[in-house]
């Protein structure tokens, strides 16, 4: 769990991120899933927008995702909503 301290850290260091993954009409598939895993993995932070042609609620699928791939939920802003996952392997990002 991250304190409040830490996901106003982790929102300005999304401020500068593009989408890494989109999802669009398909929903939220298990190779989305695996691709955000994988996304995280690498740099522990992650942008996901909802394509217009998607049905979803932003807030409802970052929770679900978060819930399926034991992350930290950050923020969503309009179609788009970044998550969190500490890294095992390459840990890059130092939390205050």
């Amino acid at each position: 769990m991250i304190t409040a301290k830490q996901r106003s850290y982790l929102r300005g260091l999304a401020n500068n991120l593009e989408p890494i993954v989109n999802i669009g009409k398909g929903g939220l598939t298990p190779n989305i899933l695996s691709q955000i895993s994988e996304a995280l993995e690498a740099r522990e932070i992650v942008k996901v927008k909802l394509l217009d042609s998607s049905l979803l609620d932003p807030r409802d699928t970052a929770n679900e995702v978060c819930s399926t791939l034991q992350a930290e939920y950050v923020q969503s802003i309009g179609s788009r909503f970044v998550v969190y996952k500490e890294s095992e392997k390459n840990k890059t990002i130092q939390l205050p």
